[in-house]
């Protein structure tokens, strides 16, 4: 949630202040409280599980066919080199990503069993560096992967592994912090742009009330782990209301009504098209800031269109 004061001036708090919010614990980040979770101990066994279920997570978000095993790196490499077709070598640079992100997982498992049978593995030890430069280049390579809708922009998604690896889970949470905050500026971002764009629409009259209710829903569904047994309650609430937006019906019988029947079609189009980026904003909990883009420009093209056929019908 946005922090203001009685004049909506947003109030000078210090990023990672912390206190409870109606009994749950919440720490500041960049205007937003945030739901805080304490980072668990600094080992290289927790690191193995976070960079585990980050990985399991990211292969989850992202388009299929591309989690390649790690043993499969050379053959991965080879098929991206020798593709040509700019479009499979797109889809050879994502499956080479996998292959890589799993190579890295791979060895990193191997210095936890190493560290947990007395094998001290220094950081500049031959494994770590393989496993630095495994994450290094599937990093690199992650601006060639989407997501499973076919939108770009998950490179920040994609890289949360290697975050993991290179700093203390103490600054990951922290980092992690402040991404859930900009997803949520994101988040608020888009919602305030459906609204305005629909605004003073009869047909979408009701509209305003749904997307900010989902919108708040998408920010505490990217803010609460799964773990969290609160989860139980914000996920129903969160699925119900983007199905409430799939079943809008405009209000086409209001006399005040000035959108055509084209208009209104193209209107409920990008309103559940809306509804789809917020909901994967939210799974990702990062911004998507490509298929942000492209959606407000829709949006900004959609409200063109109706100030120029009402302009025309004005003049008439």
């Amino acid at each position: 949630m946005a922090e203001a004061d009685g004049n909506t001036a947003i109030r000078k708090i210090r990023n990672g202040a912390r206190k409870d919010i109606n009994g749950k614990a919440h720490v500041y980040y960049d205007q937003y409280w945030i739901r805080y979770y304490p980072p668990p101990a600094e080992t290289l066994a927790n690191k193995k599980t976070l960079i585990d279920q980050l990985t399991r997570r990211t292969f989850h978000h992202t388009e299929s066919g591309i989690n390649t095993p790690g043993s499969k790196v050379d053959a991965a490499r080879k098929a991206w080199n020798d593709e040509v077709d700019l479009d499979r070598k797109r889809v050879n640079a994502a499956m080479l990503a996998g292959a890589l992100f799993n190579r890295a997982t791979d060895i990193f498992t191997s210095i936890v069993d190493l560290e947990e049978k007395g094998v001290d593995v220094s950081p500049n030890n031959e494994l770590m560096r393989a496993c630095s430069a495994s994450f290094e280049e599937a990093l690199e390579l992650g601006k060639y992967v989407k997501h499973t809708s076919g939108h770009d922009g998950v490179d920040e998604l994609w890289g949360e592994p290697f975050k993991v690896f290179t700093l203390s889970i103490e600054d990951y949470y922290a980092s992690r912090y402040i991404k859930i905050a900009q997803t949520m500026r994101a988040i608020d971002g888009i919602a305030e742009a459906i609204v305005n764009t629909f605004a003073g629409q009869e047909a979408f009259d009701r509209v305003e009330k749904i997307v900010w209710d989902y919108a708040r829903a998408a920010c505490e569904e990217t803010e609460i782990m799964k773990s969290d047994l609160d989860f139980f309650q914000n996920w129903p609430e969160f699925v119900s209301l983007g199905e409430k937006i799939s079943r809008f019906e405009p209000n086409i019988a209001d006399r005040k009504n000035s959108l055509s029947a084209d208009q209104i079609t193209e209107g409920c189009l990008l309103l559940r098209e809306g509804r789809n980026l917020l909901r994967d904003i939210a799974a990702i909990r990062v911004p998507m800031p490509i298929s942000s883009q492209r959606y407000l420009e829709a949006l900004r093209a959609f409200a063109a269109s109706i100030k120029s056929s009402t302009n025309i019908v004005a003049k008439a």
